[in-house]
């Protein structure tokens, strides 16, 4: 499969189009939901895309980092017809590579229970050293 990831911006209705089409859209919650994703892809340190050769996007990647010691991965999905195919480890390699690279930089990421294989195949473990501070409302759903 041919494809390129770059850094790049999205709007808020590019992002929530491309969530209709992943298994990432579960995790937001329902509260404000429209108004937290244009902050989000407004303000992400780190943005990336991916698009195949036609243009589409098929992968998303971004982390928030002080591309000195940490980087948070806030959100990684890709199309489900890619997935399997790369795409999503590749993403997490250059945002890796953005921040500061693997010698200098501590990735962390929350994720769902059924993407735990993924991400311990790409050679990320479980910590025990997090803590969360968490008071919101937070309403499950999917973006459809």
């Amino acid at each position: 499969m041919n494809y390129t990831i770059n850094e790049e911006r999205l709007s808020a209705k590019e992002y929530i189009d491309f969530l209709k089409r992943t298994d990432l859209g579960s995790q937001y919650p329902k509260e404000r939901f429209e108004e937290r994703i244009a902050t989000l892809v407004a303000k992400a340190s780190i943005s990336l895309v991916a698009r195949d050769e036609n243009g589409e996007i098929i992968g998303v990647c971004f982390g928030i980092t002080d591309y000195a010691y940490w980087l948070f991965m806030t959100d990684l999905g890709v199309v489900r017809e890619c997935t399997g195919q790369g795409v999503g480890k590749a993403l997490v390699k250059r945002l890796h590579e953005l921040a500061g690279g693997e010698d200098n930089i501590i990735m962390y990421t929350c994720v769902n229970e059924n993407a735990i294989p993924f991400y311990e195949k790409i050679g990320m473990g479980k910590a025990d050293d997090v803590m969360v501070f968490n008071r919101i409302e937070w309403t499950d759903f999917t973006v459809e």
